[in-house]
């Protein structure tokens, strides 16, 4: 792998693990639009821990209150929400350990990913129109909502889905603000990114950490932590039509080179 294709695959990365765009239908294209070979599992390891240091360091200030929370009563209101977060991913673990396989190859047809990425965007402007002037808070929300909202994230394995796009039109649909859904979709995305790095860590030798790898990490991880920041700010007023729009046009690309 080059360097420029390192850069461009980490941009790409960034950018796209946070939008509700789909990182993975990204990465999968990417190769086949721009004519260079999929860089597999060593590189991803390298997109995934830039992305976990983006979204660690944008809510370090969350993280920290509810660790401190937790100490001091481990009954109190930020152990309350940390239970939530945690529920929250339980089912898209349970799903990656059962599917990890299928996610790597099956899923990754240009294909399906076209088709998941246009049927998606439609549930996504449906979403968003409903919870256009929801205000609902997901700290007050029972486990029933968060639950839900996590097994719209374990949809995500399909490359061509976005997992901030299912777990954001998951908590629209379900009362939340958009600022909030935005927040607890951010919050899912840590411990689901480190466990996807942890995974493929274990394919990952001291050889493989060349220049490039290095190259790429940053990349993901400086793009990933300005795309947080201005998607935050967008939302509220944007809401997630533009976006859908991005992903049918992106779907009709991918079945033009798939055809």
């Amino acid at each position: 792998m080059t360097y420029g294709q390192s850069a461009l695959l980490g941009a790409i990365q960034g950018l796209t693990e946070f939008l509700p765009v789909s990182s993975s239908a990204h990465l999968a294209l990417a190769p086949r639009f721009f004519a260079f070979p999929d860089p597999g599992l060593t590189f991803d390891v390298a997109l995934h821990l830039g992305t976990l240091l983006a979204v660690l360091i944008f809510y370090r200030a969350t993280w920290l209150d509810l660790a401190r929370g937790v100490l001091r009563d481990p009954r109190g209101p930020q152990a309350r929400t940390l239970g939530l977060l945690v529920l929250a991913t339980i089912p898209a673990v349970a799903a990656g350990l059962l599917l990890e396989h299928a996610a790597e190859d099956a899923f990754r047809d240009p294909r399906r990913i076209a088709a998941c990425l246009i049927a998606f965007s439609g549930v996504m402007v449906w979403a968003d129109r409903r919870g256009e002037n929801a205000a609902g808070s997901w700290r007050d929300a029972g486990a029933r909502t968060v639950i839900l909202v996590g097994c719209a994230q374990a949809l995500a394995l399909m490359p061509g889905v976005s997992r901030s796009g299912a777990t954001m039109s998951a908590a629209l649909l379900l009362g939340l603000g958009r600022a909030e859904a935005a927040e607890l979709s951010f919050l899912m995305a840590t411990p689901i990114v480190a466990g996807a790095a942890l995974l493929k860590l274990r394919h990952l030798a001291a050889a493989d950490m060349t220049g490039p790898f290095w190259l790429g990490l940053a990349v993901s991880g400086l793009v990933g932590f300005a795309a947080v920041g201005a998607f935050i700010r967008f939302l509220p007023k944007g809401g997630l039509k533009p976006y859908a729009a991005y992903r049918v046009a992106l779907g009709l690309a991918a079945l033009f080179f798939a055809l």
